[in-house]
């Protein structure tokens, strides 16, 4: 009893140390204050300023744009590499596992300042072309989509492939209509997972961004610098609406998990 106690006690001080900071802010979201300590009255001039100023809608569309661009590639290279190592030699997979480990455990200030040297330094490819930042996206977040696909694969029976071309099918149908819908669930989580890790990014975008350019991390970082009170608040607006965003797509994947897991066992 006094164990469950204790657990239940520590969960809760945990939930409320990581919410209770974003809930602080989303109420201050809705106030007419500009700074968090005093409440003068409440409006919704802070979402609309977030949406009626041109710098922050040019922000939020690049970060949107660059999220699920770099998402993509991110989510076919990953899923790609996890197959092929998948149905290769015990050697190679584990050669390339523990390759992947590197970049998902290096520091990404690291990668970032590596991925800079490498492609502006080295190769001489101009910031301004985006392909640094792009790129940079896609080095962070390729590894972690491997790991969301490998867990399925080990799922599968490893012996589909080999089945379904016995039966007459191409390497690219065996591929495409029997491989990948077995591994879906983990496509699609390692594709949020990548949107989320290029909307969270700082240090790699800030190296590798035009100078034109801002994501929301290096704008926010900006702006705490010392900004206008009207940018400052549509941020603390911008937050909450991510914060929301995220408790609505773990529900729906949650549901959606739950529904296959249903049809399954019937």
């Amino acid at each position: 009893m006094r164990k469950n106690i204790f657990g239940s006690v520590f969960i809760g001080i945990m939930l409320l140390l990581l919410y209770l900071p974003i809930l602080v802010l989303a109420f201050y979201s809705f106030t007419t204050s500009a700074n968090i300590g005093s409440v003068h009255g409440f409006t919704m001039d802070n979402y609309r300023n977030l949406f009626s100023n041109e710098e922050l809608r040019g922000m939020l569309l690049g970060t949107v744009l660059l999220a699920f661009g770099s998402a993509l590639a991110a989510t076919v290279l990953g899923t790609l590499g996890a197959i092929g190592a998948f149905y290769s030699q015990k050697a190679v997979k584990s050669l390339v596992g523990a390759l992947n480990q590197v970049p998902v455990i290096n520091a990404d200030v690291v990668t970032g300042f590596s991925v800079c040297i490498m492609l502006v330094v080295v190769l001489g490819i101009d910031k301004g072309t985006y392909v640094p930042l792009v790129l940079g996206h896609v080095v962070l977040s390729a590894p972690f989509v491997y790991l969301s696909v490998v867990p399925k694969l080990k799922q599968m029976d490893a012996s589909l492939y080999e089945a379904a071309m016995d039966l007459g099918a191409t390497p690219r149908q065996a591929l495409t209509k029997v491989v990948l819908p077995q591994i879906q669930p983990g496509i699609l989580s390692g594709f949020a997972l990548a949107v989320t890790l290029s909307l969270d990014d700082y240090f790699i975008a800030s190296y590798t961004k035009p100078a034109t350019f801002d994501t929301i991390s290096t704008y926010v970082v900006n702006a705490t610098k010392g900004s206008q009170t009207e940018i400052k608040t549509a941020l603390w607006a911008l937050s909450t609406l991510i914060f929301l965003i995220v408790i609505l797509v773990v529900v729906l994947m949650n549901l959606s998990g739950r529904k296959v897991g249903d049809g399954d066992e019937k």
